[in-house]
């Protein structure tokens, strides 16, 4: 089946997440469920682009988001293009189609005072969990990673002075770190030796010697940030984007940033600026205020 062949194509040949690939799945499958009601006996090789209009019209009728209905037309547009190369379909019925822009949000992150509060003044205790929770706070901080690339750092990937991250699509790059972050690890791996885990194959672990799980590096971050802001939103990711904006703010050039980022374009990086540009605003606002009449 198309579908199938697709799927197993960008999972092993183009290394994409289980996570983007469950997501394909569903949008493909949705679509395919849309054109049988639509027109029975339609098969997809036969899609024209009033079909897509179409259902595109009906998902924004059901009330979906101009950035749900992007990325389900992504995922289209992905299908087609296989289908294309596999010279199922002569064009795609999906490439010359307009679907509603999507308003980049500006990141949540946190101003400087507020990460070295997160840093010197949340207590998170002197025992195994205490010092690998701090670690993991202060290595988000300090080198932009993702969740799932901490959660996949071996012991042999953190070095003397930089780590090794496998990010997307298995794309390594190194992250240098500084004399700060070089002593929070060495405290982490004292207390490690201590509950006899030193030979571990990961680097972060649970007492068992047992690798982290995103839901425990989630809640020991929102945990941390809970003492220290009201945001809504109190993920890892927040700790990424302060990453990012500190590094601006400081004078790091883009593309700096976009290869300590791992990013696979610099338009991904460039929402970063808008970060600065807010900074700007409120220097300026601070220094410059309003003539009252």
């Amino acid at each position: 089946m198309l579908v199938e062949s697709f799927l197993r194509y960008i999972r092993y040949e183009k290394n994409l997440s289980t996570h983007t690939v469950l997501s394909y799945k569903n949008d493909l499958f949705q679509f395919k469920t849309f054109l049988e009601n639509l027109e029975p006996g339609c098969e997809l090789q036969q899609v024209v682009p009033e079909q897509v209009r179409e259902w595109i019209a009906s998902l924004s009728e059901a009330g979906l988001s101009a950035r749900s209905i992007s990325r389900k037309v992504s995922a289209l547009r992905a299908f087609y293009r296989y289908l294309v190369a596999q010279s199922v379909v002569a064009g795609s019925p999906v490439k010359e189609l307009r679907v509603p822009k999507v308003r980049k949000a500006i990141p949540v992150y946190l101003r400087s005072d507020t990460m070295d509060e997160l840093i010197d003044d949340v207590v998170y205790g002197d025992d195994f969990e205490g010092v690998r929770n701090k670690l993991i706070v202060e290595m988000f901080c300090n080198t932009g990673i993702r969740r799932a690339e901490l959660i996949g750092l071996k012991d042999a990937d953190v070095r003397e002075d930089e780590i090794k991250v496998t990010g997307k699509r298995n794309k390594e790059r190194l992250v240098p770190y500084g004399p700060e972050l070089a002593g929070q690890i060495a405290a982490y791996r004292k207390v490690r030796r201590e509950i006899g885990q030193a030979g571990s194959e990961y680097f972060f672990i649970r007492k068992d010697g047992e690798p982290l799980y995103p839901q425990l590096v989630y809640r020991i971050v929102k945990q941390a940030l809970s003492q220290v802001c009201t945001f809504n939103k109190k993920s890892p990711h927040v700790l990424r984007h302060t990453f990012a904006s500190v590094m601006l703010n400081d004078g790091a050039g883009l593309n700096s940033v976009k290869e300590l980022l791992g990013h696979h374009s610099l338009a991904s990086t460039e929402i970063y600026t808008h970060i600065t540009f807010e900074e700007l605003k409120q220097s300026y606002n601070q220094a410059f205020p309003k003539r009252r009449p």
